[in-house]
């Protein structure tokens, strides 16, 4: 089956662009809540014009609301998935957990399609979504082709992939790069693109673009894509202009359509139309490194005469119309009747004037054939009239195409009529309360120095440790603490089996719990015996994803290091809730190895990634040779009591540069609330993000 090609939105103009180039569908951002809130978007009549524009010419369209949502804001995302809803919007993107729980159960008809941002890159993530009433699973752009291959088929839900378009340095859902630097969360929407400016890997930032990826361009794989099962291919550029969108969607439209790969006048086109210094393939063959990196002048001219007869294209808005059939009677002594029908099942009949006996000539059937083909104008175009007419009759012209407008406006009416979907009172909260009036001081650590008897000796409540560390331990030291694995925040179907391998060797040593990070991990541990917490990747930040995680059987959850103190405080713990208060916040977790990039692999020593103002980001290597950026100063808060005062269970120290000796002393002063030692950050805590 041909996977149906969606297109970006941007504004009405990119939507016109997108349906005349051949789009099965496009995406779009209406109201507050969508990722691209930096684009024109649609305003209440712009949304309702483009869901009537598109379904009349068989094109879907998809809402996004893909971005993570405030207790306070909840009713109003709620509402706006209604209002869309009830006009017939085709299907509701999202990323927070608390929206989706609460969009399933309010709005039970209504596709919901896991976006991006959700981080989904295994099989089982899929499947977890998927069995939670997923419609469709858009996975992430660093997925191979393998990984990809194995979704679909271990999935039940239809698959999305990315295939054109600019790529994210961090997995999708998991950056704070914008939002620590400057309060601009990429999770709200508000990306500042901080990954396109010049860094240096150990070594002082100058015109270096470390983090700047070239933008994806997989028109080469359709045919593959299409045979492994992937249900859609989509095209990035919500925040490019309406003629780039017209470029790529008729190129790509065109691919699909004739099954073939592009020539190279059109990878020329592709490229002229937007690029970074080229494009990369190399997530999708399962390869990294400098050679997928590039960057676009600032002020790089558009392709004037590309884009001109682009533009002159889809302002016809005749390029892309539906065919229809009619069936006209003219009978003597009755109103002339007109059935209008269209390929998809739609049928309408409208009803005209009684004939006249003719006085000098009468009309023909084919006459009323040619006036009934005139369609210019519609969405419509004539594929087959069949007339009858009595002899002797007479009908003007004028009333002929009064009865083709009413036909084509009646089917246009009919095509465009929203579903009958269910629409039920938001479900309340449960009446749980796991607030604690003091939170227990927690610590993760990123190396076996860390695991000092002095440390252990402070009891903290948990002990958190990565799982691939565990691994390597004889046995646990002695402490008065709850030993738990932290599993990979990113990883593949192709690693499960030795991800179990370890758990089941860290459970016999005395570990208890496990912190996850991704909904991937939930298939992996729920048999495994051990207590499942909640870690900041599943980006928790409302009471109803509190609420969505218990059931899904997690016995605590962290919240979202993006939520301003006050939300935390006023966030109705329905899990005993954890917040990191201490620690380098990460920023980033990538596919690349920055490191490694820079000219070798040199993980076992400390690296640096050096913005222009001279901040230093620690580079630590994550599980499966990636890397996650860290904070170039300290989240410090025991000198503002206000932390204790939130309602949390556990508070966590996040250990990782800091020496043995200074994990104790870090220990000690959020014990005595003393002030910090050198530079530090407040992190969002007390100015939040947009």
């Amino acid at each position: 089956m041909k996977p149906e090609l969606l297109a970006p939105a941007g504004s009405p103009e990119s939507l016109r662009a997108a349906v005349q180039n051949g789009a099965g569908a496009v995406y779009l951002g209406w109201g507050d809540f969508n990722a691209r809130r930096g684009a024109r978007n649609f305003s209440d009549g712009e949304f309702a014009d483009a869901l009537a524009y598109c379904h009349v010419r068989g094109v879907r369209v998809f809402l996004t609301l893909n971005t993570l949502v405030t207790d306070r804001e909840l009713p109003k995302a709620l509402e706006t998935a209604a209002a869309a809803c009830r006009l017939g919007v085709d299907a509701v993107l999202v990323q927070d957990w608390g929206l989706f729980d609460l969009l399933r159960r309010a709005l039970p008809d209504l596709p919901l399609h896991a976006s991006t941002q959700m981080s989904v890159f295994t099989s089982g993530g899929a499947m977890e979504m998927a069995a939670d009433g997923c419609e469709r699973v858009v996975i992430a752009r660093e997925c191979s082709k393998e990984d990809t291959a194995a979704i679909c088929q271990n999935c039940p839900a239809e698959v999305e992939v990315f295939v054109h378009g600019a790529l994210c340095m961090c997995y999708s859902g998991q950056c704070a790069m914008s939002a620590l630097i400057g309060g601009r969360s990429g999770n709200r929407g508000r990306c500042a693109q901080p990954c396109r400016l010049p860094y240096g890997v150990n070594a002082p930032a100058k015109k270096g673009y470390p983090l700047s990826l070239k933008d994806s361009c997989l028109a080469r794989e359709l045919r593959d894509m299409a045979g492994m099962g992937v249900a859609c291919l989509k095209l990035e550029g919500r925040m490019k202009r309406p003629e780039y969108v017209a470029v790529i969607t008729r190129i790509y439209a065109r691919l699909l359509e004739e099954g073939r790969a592009p020539t190279s006048a059109e990878e020329a086109e592709l490229a002229r139309a937007f690029s970074r210094s080229g494009f990369t393939d190399w997530y999708w063959q399962g390869r990294h490194g400098a050679g997928m990196f590039g960057t676009r002048p600032e002020n790089a001219p558009d392709p004037k005469e590309l884009f001109d007869a682009a533009k002159a294209v889809y302002e016809r808005d005749d390029l892309r119309t539906v065919p229809v059939r009619f069936t006209c009677g003219i009978r003597a002594g009755a109103p002339c009747a007109l059935t209008a029908a269209d390929p998809d099942g739609h049928t309408v009949t409208v009803a005209g004037p009684v004939p006249e006996a003719a006085r000098n000539r009468a009309v023909s059937a084919g006459e009323i054939e040619e006036r009934l083909k005139k369609t210019g104008g519609t969405a419509f175009r004539c594929e087959r009239a069949d007339v009858t007419v009595d002899d002797g009759l007479s009908l003007p012209a004028s009333a002929v195409n009064a009865l083709r407008r009413d036909a084509l406006a009646a089917l246009a009416a009919a095509r465009a009529a929203p579903p009958v979907r269910r629409e039920l009172p938001a479900p309340p909260l449960p009446d749980i309360n796991c607030a604690a009036d003091t939170p227990r001081l927690t610590v993760s650590v990123t190396n076996a120095a860390q695991l000092t008897g002095g440390l252990l000796d402070l009891h903290p409540a948990r002990t958190y440790v990565p799982l691939e560390l565990l691994a390597d331990f004889p046995a646990l030291p002695r402490g008065e603490t709850e030993w738990c694995a932290i599993l990979p925040r990113v990883w593949r179907d192709r690693d499960e089996a030795g991800l179990r391998r370890w758990l089941d060797k860290a459970r016999a040593m005395g570990v208890t719990g496990v912190l996850l990070g991704n909904i991937g991990h939930l298939p992996l541990v729920r048999d495994a015996g051990l207590a499942l917490y909640g870690d900041f990747g599943l980006n928790v930040f409302n009471a109803r994803s509190l609420d969505y995680l218990r059931g899904k059987g997690l016995a605590s959850a962290c919240v979202s290091f993006e939520l301003r103190s006050a939300q935390i405080r006023d966030m109705q713990k329905l899990l005993p809730a954890e917040a990191i208060v201490y620690g380098r916040l990460p920023l980033m977790i990538t596919e690349n190895c920055l490191i490694e990039n820079s000219g070798g692999c040199r993980c076992d020593r400390p690296n640096f990634l050096n913005d222009r103002t001279g901040a230093a980001f620690p580079l630590l290597p994550a599980y499966g040779h990636r890397t996650e950026v860290q904070n170039s100063k300290v989240l410090w808060l025991a000198d503002r009591p206000d932390w204790k005062r939130l309602g949390l269970a556990y508070a966590r120290l996040r250990f990782t540069t800091e020496p043995p000796e200074e994990c104790v002393r870090v220990f000690r002063a959020y014990l005595d609330g003393a002030a910090a030692p050198g530079a530090f950050t407040r992190g969002l805590y007390e100015r939040g993000v947009e």
